[in-house]
């Protein structure tokens, strides 16, 4: 064999080691993000079901299948579990109210435009039941509670810039007002959704649907392609 070729060889096998050498991070890291993720979904299964307060790291490993020891790799306590949790869906309710709270089409009906809203974050919270548990639970851990109080700004303020288009001349306290009542209507609709499961909880989507119409319906007016307010709710 030649010198070249015994050249190449040598370059050829640290090219390979080098790859492998950057290849083991990245597969470590993919497994790491498997296990945090796994372990996210055992804490929302536990939280849910227990509350915040009354579950425990040692319940949470149990629910991933994984050891105490396991868990303590990624997490240092359960609030560290619940502030990543909650941080992430918290994430995800941005982009959810970022769609459902968009500018309304003044050709699209008050009913239609409060279904869409509804049905998004309806969709949210009963995919991710957990949201609720933590955000409104009487001991969420500080600084998620500092970033629930910001969301919920943030929010109002969103509802604000919708209403401020369908109410013309409207001053900034009855627009403040009337988000306020819009946003407390759903929390309490929703906390009544999340009580029930199958037909009794669509029932009870539907009246959360009606409420916010009636509401509206006498403010808005026409300016929604709606005229006056809804007949009764529908039954089931």
């Amino acid at each position: 064999m030649s010198a070249n070729q015994d050249g190449q060889d040598s370059r050829d096998g640290q090219d390979s080691r080098d790859s492998q050498e950057k290849e083991q991070p990245r597969r470590r890291q993919a497994r790491g993000e498997r296990r945090i993720a796994q372990l996210l979904e055992a804490a929302a299964a536990v939280f849910t079901t227990t509350g915040y307060s009354a579950a425990s790291t040692n319940a949470i490993a149990r629910e991933a299948g994984v050891s105490p020891g396991t868990l303590y790799q990624f997490f240092p306590n359960k609030e560290a579990i619940a502030i990543e949790l909650g941080g992430r869906l918290m994430r995800q309710m941005r982009e959810t109210y970022g769609e459902a709270l968009a500018p309304v089409d003044p050709t699209t009906s008050l009913e239609d435009a409060v279904t869409a809203a509804v049905d998004r974050f309806i969709a949210f919270n009963c995919e991710h039941p957990v949201f609720f548990t933590l955000m409104h639970g009487p001991d969420v851990p500080g600084r998620m509670a500092e970033e629930h109080d910001a969301l919920h700004a943030t929010l109002l303020s969103r509802i604000e810039t919708l209403l401020s288009s369908l109410l013309p001349g409207a001053d900034p306290a009855e627009l403040n007002r009337t988000a306020q009542m819009c946003l407390g209507l759903y929390k309490t609709g929703l906390e009544l959704v999340l009580a029930h499961e199958g037909a009794e909880r669509e029932a009870y989507v539907r009246e959360l649907k009606h409420v916010l119409i009636r509401y509206l319906g006498p403010l808005v007016g026409d300016r929604m392609g709606h005229a006056g307010t809804p007949g009764p709710a529908p039954t089931a």
